[in-house]
């Protein structure tokens, strides 16, 4: 998978995140994102970026789950739709299948 990612610092970060945080992780290129109050970032430096994903289209593997509200998954807004975290990939629907975001 190709990933573009951008240098967005998250301001007002008081939470350190690390194992055991309480918030859900996803692996993402070369980093961990954590999921917390519907961003997903990593830490970078002194502070968290803010970590977006530019221009990917990557199916997921097929899973008979159907993802939607109530469905049991922390949920990420990611631009004009919502990704849904699933055994540590953050998924979005797309056509008749999901991406891998």
């Amino acid at each position: 998978m190709t990933t573009a990612t951008e240098h967005r610092p998250h301001g007002g970060h008081e939470h350190t995140h690390g194992e055991g945080c309480g918030h859900a992780t996803v692996v993402h290129g070369d980093h961990v994102d954590y999921l917390h109050e519907g961003h997903a970032h990593h830490p970078h430096g002194d502070h968290y970026d803010e970590c977006t994903v530019a221009g990917v289209h990557t199916p997921a593997e097929r899973h008979e789950h159907v993802h939607g509200e109530g469905c049991g998954h922390d949920t990420v807004v990611h631009g004009d739709h919502v990704d849904y975290v699933h055994e540590g990939h953050r998924h979005a629907a797309h056509a008749d299948h999901y991406d891998e975001h």
